[in-house]
């Protein structure tokens, strides 16, 4: 059995999947400038999220460090932070915190360069050089231990729990048993099956991991209670409800399949790196896909193998996006946007085994550099970070 991929070794250690400049405005004011930098350089992608200002100090320092860990990610060989001058984040901590990964670094200040054009230029010049200084990188083998796999499932309908979740869930074993690392998220849809996860907690359900398990999915709740509204009324969509989902709960019980069967080690918050942690894993998400999608590249995941029944399109900049559809009406219909067809588990013309098989080399073949379609499609750019308080 092949137990190993080929992938980027950085200086501190990490193995990346992909090599590239990420451009990471340090506040929603500098996008335009980010923006226009990416436009420009080839093997740049940039971060352009809505936050970094006029938020709570909970919520700044919150977005820092999601920052610093999408810069730290082994995908991400060299960082250019565009700033603009007067943001809340701490982009002095964001760069002193990149440049101890002795990767390349390098910031543009938009205030101090004398404006956007000046600062575009400045960006483009500085990208370019950071292009080129990771462009001769090689591949090298690395053992899968070394993987850390984001999981997560989006537009379900009956056939995901049934089929793309199981797949999922398969693959999350497989990775587990051969010592790699698991990420799965979406606390809004662990509610009425969170008892079942907190079972499999390490230490038992009513040591402090199961504890943790209860404690985030009626933190949740109680975000959506404290301005008069039941969580329900959101979960699940109009989508899933069209595709058969009838209840929350039956969404969680289809949603959790895709975890698997493995011990659950421990719970992270939504800015904390999986860094150095081994198994199984949750982390504290919602379940829309700009900020999920987020949270699960700064934990460090290589790459995130994603369920779907009706059919999710995008991706992530810097961590590709495997979509594995459980419809194959869906999966016939959106073929361009969807990586493997779990629809045939439901067909009867192939068991979990046999696809959750094929979708674990194809996992390996992405690490070691094939693309996925929605990378192919430059279907990424949508992404957001996931705060706690107001814009104030």
């Amino acid at each position: 059995m092949n137990r190993t991929f080929m992938g980027y070794r950085r200086p501190d250690g990490k193995v990346g999947s992909r090599n590239l400049v990420a451009v990471i405005p340090s506040v929603i004011c500098a996008n335009d400038v980010a923006q226009a930098i990416c436009r420009q350089i080839q093997g740049t992608v940039g971060y352009f999220h809505h936050q970094g200002c006029c938020q709570l100090p909970l919520d700044l320092k919150r977005v820092t460090e999601v920052l610093i860990n999408l810069g730290r990610s082994a995908n991400v060989g060299a960082v250019l932070i565009v700033s603009l001058g007067c943001e809340g984040t701490d982009t002095e901590r964001l760069l002193e915190e990149l440049q101890k990964t002795g990767k390349p670094i390098e910031i543009i200040r938009i205030q101090e360069l004398g404006g956007t054009s000046r600062a575009i230029q400045a960006g483009i010049d500085a990208a370019q050089r950071l292009v080129i200084a990771i462009s001769g990188m090689q591949r090298e083998p690395a053992d899968i231990s070394e993987a850390i796999m984001a999981i997560k499932c989006g537009a379900s309908d009956t056939t995901s729990g049934m089929s793309s979740n199981c797949t999922i869930g398969y693959v999350a074993d497989k990775l587990v048993d051969l010592g790699g690392t698991v990420i799965f998220g979406e606390t809004t849809e662990f509610l009425g099956g969170e008892h079942i996860l907190a079972r499999r907690a390490a230490g038992g359900e009513h040591g402090p991991v199961g504890k943790r398990i209860y404690e985030i999915v009626n933190r949740m709740e109680e975000r959506a209670k404290a301005i008069g509204e039941d969580m329900r009324g959101g979960q699940p969509t109009p989508g899933n409800i069209a595709g058969g989902l009838s209840s929350i709960e039956e969404k969680s019980l289809g949603a959790i399949m895709k975890s698997g069967h493995r011990s659950i080690q421990g719970v992270l918050e939504y800015q904390d790196s999986a860094d150095g942690k081994k198994g199984l894993w949750i982390k504290d998400a919602p379940g829309r896909e700009p900020e999920i999608l987020t949270g699960m590249a700064c934990s460090g995941a290589q790459a995130m193998v994603f369920s779907t029944g009706r059919g999710a399109p995008q991706g992530f900049p810097s961590m590709p996006v495997i979509k594995i559809c459980g419809n194959p009406e869906t999966y016939e219909r959106m073929q361009y946007d969807m990586d493997l067809n779990a629809g045939e588990i439901l067909q009867g013309k192939r068991s979990i085994e046999e696809v959750g098989e094929e979708a674990f080399q194809l996992f390996l073949e992405v690490l070691s550099g094939r693309y996925t379609k929605n990378e192919a499609l430059s279907y990424f750019s949508s992404i957001d970070i996931y705060c706690l308080g107001p814009v104030i």
